[in-house]
C-alpha cells in the first residue's frame, strides 16, 4: 500500500448504537442520564473523601482514585456521543480516533491495575491487621498508584503507536460509539498480525497479571475468613469485600468476553453490548455499589450534600 491510499482515510464514521430515530432519541436520554449520574455519584465520593480525615487511608485513597479515573473513563466516549447526536455529526479524524483510543484504555489499564491495589489492600487489612500501618504505608500506596498511572500510559502509547503504523483504504465506518481496537483492525487494510499479536501477548498480560493477584489475595482473605469464630466476624469480614468482588467480576467479565474470546464468538451486537457495560454502565454503578454497605462513606456523603439522611 502506497501513502496516496493511507490519505483516503482521513476520517471515520461513528455508527453509535442504532440508525433508529426513535431508538436514538431513547439513547441519547438514557446516555445523558447515566452520564450525569456517573460523574456526579463519582465526584461525591472524592469530596466526601477528601472532606472527612477519618477517611484520609489507603482504602479509601484507592477508592477516591478509582472514582476519579471512573469520571475520566466516562468522559472520553459518552460526551462525544452525544455531542455528535445534537449535531448530527457521526465523522471522528484519524487523530481524533487514535487519541479517544487512547485514554479510553489508559482508563481501562487505570482500573484494572486500580482493582488489583484495592484487592490487596483488602488483603493485608484482613490478613496482617496488626501489621497493616507497617506494611500499607503512605509512600508504597502512593507509589502503587503512580506505577499504575505509568504503566497503563506506557502499555496504551505502544498499542497506539503500532495502531498509527497501519494503513486504512477506503472503508471507514465503524459499527460503534467510538473508536475501539478491534473495529479498527478490521477496517485496516495492511498486515494487522503484530497488533493481534501484542493485543493477545502483552495485552493480555496487562489484563490477566492484576486479575490473578486479585485472586490471590481472595484465596488467602477467604481462608482467613474461614478461621474467623464468630459467624457475625465472618459476615461482616466478607461484606467489606463484597463491593469490591461485584465491580470486580462486572469489569472482567465484560473485558475478556469483548477482548480475550474467541473470534467465532463475536458479534457487533454482542461486542457493543459489553463495551457499554464497562464503559458507561460500571463508572456509573461504582459509587453505589462502594457506598452500599459503608456507614463511613455514608456519613462523610450525609456530609457533603449538607442532607440528615443518606440513602443508597
Amino acid at each position: 500500500m502506497n501513502g496516496a491510499n493511507q490519505s483516503r482515510v482521513s476520517e471515520f464514521l461513528l455508527l453509535g448504537l442504532s440508525r433508529q430515530p426513535q431508538q436514538q432519541q431513547l439513547l441519547f436520554l438514557l446516555f445523558l442520564i447515566m452520564y450525569v449520574a456517573t460523574v456526579l455519584g463519582n465526584l461525591l465520593i472524592v469530596l466526601a473523601i477528601s472532606a472527612d480525615s477519618r477517611l484520609h487511608t489507603p482504602m479509601y485513597f484507592f477508592l477516591s482514585t478509582l472514582s476519579f479515573t471512573d469520571i475520566c473513563f466516562s468522559s472520553t466516549t459518552v460526551p462525544k456521543m452525544l455531542a455528535n447526536h445534537i449535531l448530527g455529526i457521526q465523522t471522528i479524524s484519524f487523530p481524533g480516533c487514535l487519541t479517544q483510543m487512547y485514554f479510553v484504555f489508559t482508563f481501562v489499564d487505570l482500573d484494572n491495575f486500580l482493582l488489583a491495589v484495592m484487592a490487596y489492600d483488602h488483603f493485608v487489612a484482613l490478613c496482617h491487621p496488626l501489621h497493616y500501618s507497617t506494611k500499607m504505608t503512605h509512600q508504597l500506596y502512593v507509589l502503587l498508584v503512580i506505577g499504575s498511572w505509568v504503566t497503563a500510559n506506557l502499555n496504551v502509547l505502544l498499542h497506539t503507536l503500532l495502531m498509527a503504523q497501519l494503513v486504512f483504504c477506503a472503508d471507514n465506518v465503524i459499527p460503534h460509539f467510538f473508536c475501539d481496537i478491534t473495529p479498527l483492525l478490521k477496517l485496516s487494510c495492511s498486515d494487522t498480525h503484530l497488533n493481534e499479536m501484542m493485543v493477545l501477548t502483552e495485552g493480555a498480560l496487562i489484563m490477566i497479571t492484576p486479575f490473578v493477584c486479585i485472586l490471590t489475595s481472595y484465596i488467602h482473605i477467604t481462608s482467613a475468613i474461614l478461621r474467623v469464630p464468630s459467624t457475625k466476624g465472618k459476615w461482616k469480614a466478607f461484606s467489606t469485600c463484597g463491593s469490591h468482588l461485584a465491580v470486580v467480576s462486572l469489569f472482567y467479565g465484560t473485558i475478556f468476553a469483548v477482548y480475550f474470546s474467541p473470534s467465532s464468538s463475536h458479534s457487533a451486537e454482542k461486542d457493543t453490548v459489553a463495551t457499554v457495560l464497562y464503559t458507561v454502565v460500571m463508572p456509573m454503578l461504582n459509587p453505589f455499589i462502594y457506598s452500599l454497605r459503608n456507614r463511613a462513606l455514608k456519613g462523610a456523603l450525609r456530609k457533603v450534600t449538607g442532607r440528615k439522611r443518606f440513602c443508597v
